[in-house]
């Protein structure tokens, strides 16, 4: 029978010095989402289109007194252009579709848009 040569014990290992701040650690940050995108619906002025109709549309499709509707009316008439609401994108498309619906059954050339906003 042959002899083996007895294995080698493995080396001593030294315990661990304790930390002397060196090491890095990664801390967790918690992250912030931002706020969604919002989209400002905006009509803008033709010479056909009449005011009574403009005034309605916005009472309907933007939920605003007669007062405020006329006020708006007023503005896209005199500026060419006027905010009727701010919304998320999805509402802001929505109501430029109802918007553009109702005048082409009308038979106006009303015409509306969503833009967005830039903060």
């Amino acid at each position: 029978m042959a002899t083996q040569t007895p294995l080698k014990p493995p080396p001593l290992t030294r315990p661990p010095e304790p930390d002397d701040g060196g090491a890095v650690v990664l801390e967790r940050r918690t992250q912030k989402t931002k706020p969604p995108q919002l989209y400002q619906v905006v009509m803008l002025n033709d010479d056909y289109t009449p005011m009574e109709f403009v005034v309605v549309v916005i009472q309907e499709f933007f939920s605003k007194d007669l007062e405020t509707a006329t006020q708006i009316m007023l503005k896209i008439h005199l500026d060419g252009k006027a905010v009727c609401g701010v919304y998320s994108k999805d509402v802001a498309a929505t109501k430029v579709d109802q918007v553009l619906e109702a005048a082409n059954k009308a038979g106006h050339p009303l015409k509306c848009v969503s833009e967005p906003i830039e903060f």
